[in-house]
């Protein structure tokens, strides 16, 4: 127990009482202390492992105190490595450690043991971020039907067609055709997600859609044919098997300044796991920036050198591969391990030099641009090739990248989101790492809509300055950005304000950007040149001019430049007075201003980049087959290809037509909101066994009370559906659920 003398002064006093009590800094750890903990001449160490058992020996009490469980397991699997015995981590809250050396007491925290570390609160967060949510589908808006191919969605309807009651999806087809679609059977629809805002529609009486799906089911069985190939190539290939995670990688952990995220520590241990095996890896990390994907390579990277290998990481642009080399020089800050930069940045005798050490093997970590695929570039023992957004990269650089593919481990980053669906086709051809979960403690972006108001602007820009802050504005029309820049410097006078665009000569504009990045730089005018690329965490205001002429997409990505710290942001969409912008940018804007929350980005319709995505996980671009047929059945349509020619049995697609005499859907009373039961028909549709139909019954009876008899015969229906589909019924007709049993009893 510590006593603290009675005194009337304020708590910091008390604390300094407390301090008297304390021994000389020779009882304290410091970052200087040389000894380490760790033999491998690696590592430099942190803390004094002797001092520690000395003061063991002489009987001092020692308590261990971490902020967090994580860090107590990993301070508690350090001691016992090390032959120390009978200390115990405990979780609390301390600023420094201390000793009182009269009372035999030293009190440490992590602080002393690990280095600086920042602790972040967890914020509430999607758990999980969905492909799109089919439930929020808008009248107009274009679907894929299978068989049919693409039509208009006018909306949900309650009808009795033929001997049933139930509810239809009404479609438009080519010509004013309608199509109303038992809801049992959404399985074969999907949103259309093709970059084409509108499409052509098909006709239910023409060949078109039977001509383009034949066509781009040879192309995809060309895909899958490739992709398996290159597969069995991977496979033949000899690698580097390195041990499994052990005291360094520990001690390199420990170093990181937050707490994993779930998915951040799966996709570590996947890495590591796939570090394990004899064949090279082919991993792709995918996760918006700043959710930690830089930390994953730094943990693979770490591996490779500390095994004596080295690792390069491959960036489009230099001025990633500035922000990357300032973040790889901090955290090996303490290690003895040499990071250096290939790129424009560097002289040519700095670059000769660099070469050189790569070449003796006296260079552990390479950071460069496509500078590191010249001939010109050799390495001693290169272990692990880490791509940062593979697909900036041209055509001839890609076939470089490929040649230095066959043996080494390969580590590729991505920001583009990556649906489930593709995810899943995928499986077993290039393994796949999702980080779905933001940092803890990221906030969400404050979104508001406004015409241009000076006084709004003043506001918004002075609020962020004063916080020592800085803003992006977007204005895109590099015609009259100049005047925009007047109007700004005359509302703030003070502020260092200066443009980016894509038509000024790339060394100015990189110039640019790495002011702005390391402050020097207020407010940034700029285009939508920095729609994608570098992370500034100061910068947390953006003001974009003319928002209701920007798509979808494009908003949330430029959205997303801002939020990345745990400060809160916020966005100013700012139009015209509102009646004078069209229908469809209201829209637009509505939906940005309503999808706030972190990980919404599916839910807003980016289908630019799922197309993007798509093209650069498979290594070619078929952004045209997926026009023609939409992304979800352009996945499916390979996921089935890919599994034909490993040699997996696959059953025919039957989709049986079922009439029986009964009503059979979710009544309004029962689930009353339209987007919800939507989703709910979606989920039903895709039921594939018994054990799936209970499920889902007990999932709406928790959520929404004893099953109506209607919602008992849908799930009937969908049972017999598929008993249907697995004889190769093409239709059954009945007068009653109990005729239909009968039915498929008697075959």
């Amino acid at each position: 127990v510590i006593l603290i003398p009675a005194t009337d002064q304020p708590c910091d006093a008390k604390v300094a009482v407390l301090k008297d009590y304390i021994e000389p800094q020779a009882h304290f750890f410091s970052p200087e202390v040389p000894p380490s903990l760790w033999s491998s001449e690696k590592l430099k160490g942190q803390w004094n492992i002797a001092q520690l058992k000395q003061w063991l020996s002489e009987r001092f009490k020692i308590r261990l105190v971490c902020h967090t469980p994580i860090q107590a397991e990993r301070l508690k699997d350090l001691l016992r490595d090390q032959g120390v015995k009978g200390l115990h981590p405990e979780i609390g809250k301390l600023s420094n450690g201390f000793g009182l050396p009269e009372e035999g007491l030293i009190i440490l925290t992590e602080e002393e043991i690990f280095g600086h570390k920042t602790f972040r609160r967890a914020s509430a967060v999607r758990k999980e971020t969905p492909q799109y949510v089919f439930g929020e589908l808008s009248t107009g808006d274009y679907m894929v039907h299978e068989e049919h191919g693409i039509c208009r969605y006018k909306g949900l309807q309650h009808l009795k067609i033929g001997p049933t009651l139930g509810d239809y999806l009404h479609l438009e087809f080519l010509g004013g055709d309608k199509l109303y679609l038992p809801i049992y059977r959404l399985n074969v629809m999907q949103k259309y997600v093709g970059g084409n805002s509108k499409p052509p529609l098909d006709s239910l009486r023409g060949t078109r859609w039977k001509k383009v799906k034949a066509r781009a089911r040879r192309e995809v069985f060309k895909i899958a044919a490739e992709l398996l190939k290159i597969h069995a190539q991977r496979e033949l290939h000899s690698g580097i098997a390195y041990p499994p995670p052990d005291t360094l990688d520990e001690e390199f952990a420990s170093h990181f300044p937050y707490d994993e995220t779930p998915d951040q520590a799966q996709a570590i241990a996947d890495v590591f796991r796939n570090m394990q095996e004899p064949r090279p890896m082919d991993r792709l990390i995918c996760g918006d920036v700043g959710y930690g994907k830089t930390e994953v390579a730094m943990r693979a990277a770490f591996k490779a050198v500390s095994a004596g290998r080295q690792a390069a990481l491959l960036v489009p642009t230099t001025i990633l591969a500035l922000q990357h080399f300032e973040t790889f020089l901090e955290r090996f800050d303490k290690l003895a391990i040499s990071v250096e930069m290939l790129s424009r940045f560097a002289t040519a005798r700095q670059q000769q030099e660099t070469l050189e050490r790569l070449t003796a093997g006296r260079l552990d970590i390479v950071i460069g641009t496509h500078r590191l695929l010249r001939e010109d570039v050799k390495f001693k023992d290169l272990g692990l090739l880490i791509v940062d957004e593979e697909q900036r990269f041209g055509v001839r650089h890609k076939e470089r990248i490929k040649k230095l593919r066959p043996t080494v481990d390969v580590l590729t980053l991505s920001a583009t989101p990556i649906p489930r669906t593709l995810h899943m086709s995928l499986i077993g051809l290039r393994d796949l790492s999702m980080i779905h979960t933001p940092p803890a403690d990221r906030i969400s972006v404050r979104t508001f809509l406004s015409k241009w108001e000076d006084p709004l602007i003043q506001h918004a820009v002075t609020q962020e300055l004063a916080r020592s802050g800085q803003v992006f504005f977007v204005h895109n029309r590099v015609a009259t950005i100049p005047s925009i820049a007047r109007r700004l410097k005359d509302l703030f006078p003070d502020a260092r304000i200066a443009t980016a665009h894509g038509q000024m000569k790339e060394r100015e504009l990189e110039k640019v950007m790495i002011d702005f990045l390391h402050q020097k730089i207020d407010i940034l005018l700029t285009t939508t040149i920095i729609e994608s690329g570098i992370d500034v965490p100061n910068a947390n205001t953006m003001l974009i001019n003319r928002a209701d002429t920007f798509g979808l997409a494009q908003l949330y990505q430029l959205r997303g430049r801002v939020g990345r710290s745990d400060r809160q942001a916020y966005c100013y969409l700012l139009i015209p007075d509102e009646e004078t912008i069209t229908a469809e940018a209201r829209r637009r804007l509505e939906v940005l201003t309503r999808y706030t929350e972190l990980g919404s980005g599916f839910q807003i319709a980016s289908h630019d980049l799922e197309i993007r995505g798509s093209g650069n996980l498979l290594g070619t671009s078929q952004a045209g087959f997926i026009e023609e047929i939409g992304y979800e059945l352009y996945t499916k349509l390979l996921a089935r290809t890919i599994r034909k020619l490993k040699g997996e049995e696959i059953e025919e697609e039957v989709e049986p037509e079922i009439q029986i005499n009964v009503p059979a859907f979710i009544p309004e009373g029962y689930v009353s909101d339209v987007n919800l039961r939507m989703g709910l028909y979606k989920r039903m549709s895709h039921l594939n066994s018994g054990k799936e139909i209970a499920a889902m019954a007990a999932e709406l009876k928790d959520r929404f009370g004893a099953l109506p008899g209607p919602v008992e015969n849908l799930l009937e229906i969908i049972r017999i559906k598929l008993e249907a589909a697995s004889r190769g019924l093409r239709s059954l007709k009945a007068r009653s659920l109990e005729e239909a049993r009968n039915l498929l009893r008697k075959g």
